[in-house]
Order: structure tokens, then sequence, then C-alpha cells
């Protein structure tokens, strides 16, 4: 696609993607959007590549991951998650390195890492997000209204999968690309010009085929 393409492609756009699992999230509907997220198409840009998950809800990871598993991903897990995982599943739970969370996996691999917070999570996704698309699962009306207030991405999504991620599912027609920059405006400007959006996107656990 670099070599052929007749429009600006952006080589260092690295697509990091993540979910939190809040404290008060479905279990059920957290675990089909996690797997969609993760495996409908593992090698694009709105793929999921970390899981952030709220300490109180421990207990509930193998669940939430018993969908992707069963499709092939290997985790790569903290060491608060590495022992609930590794128990359940050791051949495919291997511990998180200092690139974990920095890497956009293209592949049937996941990082996780336990938070004690909302806030905590968003400081997560502030470090290693690259702008593109955010997920939070979670019942809080407030986590959610934050969670969408804060996160600085063009998608935040609530009780959604990042696969909606695309043009043709947000009624754009064909997609050129997705940007995550702020782009400036050229030529004459008015207030529209010097304005930027973002998408925020509710659901109730609905997964894209």
């Amino acid at each position: 696609m670099r070599d052929n393409a007749r429009v600006p492609v952006i080589e260092t756009g690295a697509g990091v993607v993540s979910a939190y699992f809040d404290r008060s999230g479905n279990l059920e509907m957290g675990q089909k959007i996690v797997t969609n997220a993760k495996t409908r198409r593992v090698s694009v840009c709105n793929a999921l590549d970390t899981l952030l998950l709220h300490r109180e809800r421990l207990a509930d990871l193998p669940a939430l991951c018993a969908g992707a598993v069963e499709k092939g991903v290997r985790i790569y897990a903290d060491s608060e998650a590495f022992p609930v995982l590794a128990a359940v599943w050791p051949e495919i739970t291997s511990p998180a390195d200092e690139n974990t969370y920095s890497t956009e996996w293209m592949d049937y691999k996941m990082g996780v890492r336990t938070v004690g917070s909302l806030d905590e999570a968003m400081e997560h996704i502030a470090r290693y997000g690259s702008g593109h698309s955010e997920c939070i699962i979670t019942d809080d009306a407030y986590a959610a209204e934050r969670f969408q207030r804060d996160v600085d991405a063009a998608c935040v999504y609530v009780n959604a999968p990042t696969s909606f991620t695309d043009g043709g599912q947000f009624g754009l027609g064909a997609e050129i690309g997705i940007s995550t920059q702020k782009l400036g405006p050229r030529g004459p400007m008015g207030l529209r010009e010097i304005t930027t959006y973002r998408y925020l996107i509710n659901g109730e656990g609905q997964t894209r085929p």
C-alpha cells in the first residue's frame, strides 16, 4: 500500500488500542466485546491490543478472556494478572515486559494490565494510546461520561468494541484512512476550520460481524 499510495501514508501511526473493564462492568457483555475487538480481524488498526482490568474484578479475568483464548489469543499479563491467568492457561500466558503496552500486535496476542481506578486506566491510555480508538465496559454512568470526556482518541466507545471504527460503519462511504492527528487548517479560516472532532459511541454490548 505504501509503495503505491497516491495520498500521504503516515509511517509512525501505530494504532495501539485499549479496552478498560471497569469494576461495574457486565462480565457477559465484556467477554463478547473483548473477543470481538481482539479477534474479528487481528491485523487491522482498530483491533484490541491491551485489556485493562479493575483490580476488584481480577477473579473474573479468565472468564473475560475465555472467548479470545478459544480463538487462539496469547496473553502477556502484568504481575497481578499473570498468576490468575497462568493457573488456567499456563501454555499461553507470559509475563508482560516493558514493550507490551506500547505494542500494536496485529496478531493473536494481547497485553493485560491491572489498574486500581478509572483514573489509572485513563493515565495508562494517555501514556500508551495512539489516539485511535479506546473503549470502556461499565454500568457506571459517571465512569462512562468521564471516560468519553477525558480520553483523547478519535473514537471513544462505551460498551461496544473498537472494531466498529470504520468509515463504512460510520456512514462515511469508502474509507481512505483513519486520522488520529489534529489536522490544521489551510487557506481562509472560520470557526469550523479551527475545530477538530471526536466520535463518542455508546452501545449495549453490540458486536461487529
